[in-house]
């Protein structure tokens, strides 16, 4: 069923509308009744308007191609997948192109910012959006990118930043994958250590409504987590283990690296991010729907990958 019109439509473009955060996130606000655009470099023009939005062909090494569009939207959602690098120039370029516009430019970060390598241990430290932390040393180009975006406020734009936890959901989630993917290499499902350490977690459609409900309501220059569980990586592989009907097994970095690669093994696999979102919820009125990130697991999705 469809959302009514939101009393407040603006057209909005979305950067990465064919990705998986940035397709349900298109889709979230076509259902509110906003006029999305979304941006496509070389898939059909369908996997736009499937979403409910029109496609518009952009290039993000060269954000030109955007300019006629930049110049008739209300609002830009970054939701793009790239390196750190290039990210943080095209995101520095977006805000040089949108100075003095009054437009609403909300950026996807991450709370890999906020991770600690525990080598598969626990970590009691939990993060608010507020809270202070110690930048993970290798995401710390994005968490400069997050600062930049926010001090925009100041140049005459409503920035806002939004940091997603592990994202679940529909089969999208790279975790589940990445245990599915441990087992068909090695036949036995593999955490690092003992799996003790976890991601807080959000469902992909929670964090989408997040975007809506920051589009309304988000203050210029606030950062908002999406936080609805947290389950430890032991448990998740045991979940995939029992739906595979193999074992679960623990593994050190060195076979974690050789099965997912470096950065996974590095980023996502060792290591603790643990946060919260009381900014999200009592200011934007975020409330979740979807509370267990175990329930994905069976989706054919991940055995069909």
């Amino acid at each position: 069923m469809s959302s009514p019109r939101n009393a407040a439509v603006m057209k909005v473009l979305v950067i990465g509308a064919t990705g998986y955060v940035g397709s349900h996130v298109t889709r979230r606000l076509s259902l509110e009744g906003h006029d999305v655009w979304g941006t496509l470099r070389s898939q059909p023009g369908s996997a736009i308007t499937a979403l409910g939005a029109t496609a518009v062909r952009a290039d993000l090494s060269d954000l030109g191609t955007l300019d006629n569009v930049l110049g008739t939207v209300d609002a830009v959602v970054y939701a793009a997948q790239l390196l750190l690098e290039p990210e943080h120039e095209a995101v520095a370029t977006l805000i040089e192109r949108l100075t003095g516009s009054r437009k609403t430019l909300i950026f996807t970060s991450g709370t890999g910012v906020l991770s600690q390598k525990t080598d598969g241990e626990w970590s009691e430290d939990n993060f608010a959006e507020e809270d202070a932390f110690v930048p993970s040393k290798w995401l710390l180009r994005r968490a400069e990118t997050e600062v930049l975006v926010r001090e925009a406020r100041d140049r005459g734009l409503r920035p806002i930043v939004i940091r997603p936890p592990m994202i679940w959901g529909n089969g999208g989630c790279g975790l589940i994958r990445a245990f599915f993917e441990s087992a068909r290499q090695t036949g036995s499902v593999c955490y690092l250590g003992r799996g003790l350490n976890l991601y807080s977690s959000v469902h992909v459609e929670d964090l989408a409504k997040t975007y809506a409900l920051a589009l309304e309501h988000g203050v210029p220059g606030a950062l908002y987590h999406a936080v609805s569980g947290e389950v430890a990586h032991r448990t998740v592989a045991e979940a995939v283990a029992r739906h595979l009907g193999c074992a679960a097994r623990s593994i050190d970095f060195e076979e974690a690296t050789s099965i997912w690669g470096k950065f996974m093994a590095l980023i996502i696999m060792s290591t603790c991010s643990r946060s919260r979102s009381p900014r999200a919820r009592h200011e934007l009125g975020w409330t979740p729907r979807h509370l267990d990130m175990l329930s994905d697991v069976p989706d054919p999705a991940y055995q069909a990958c």
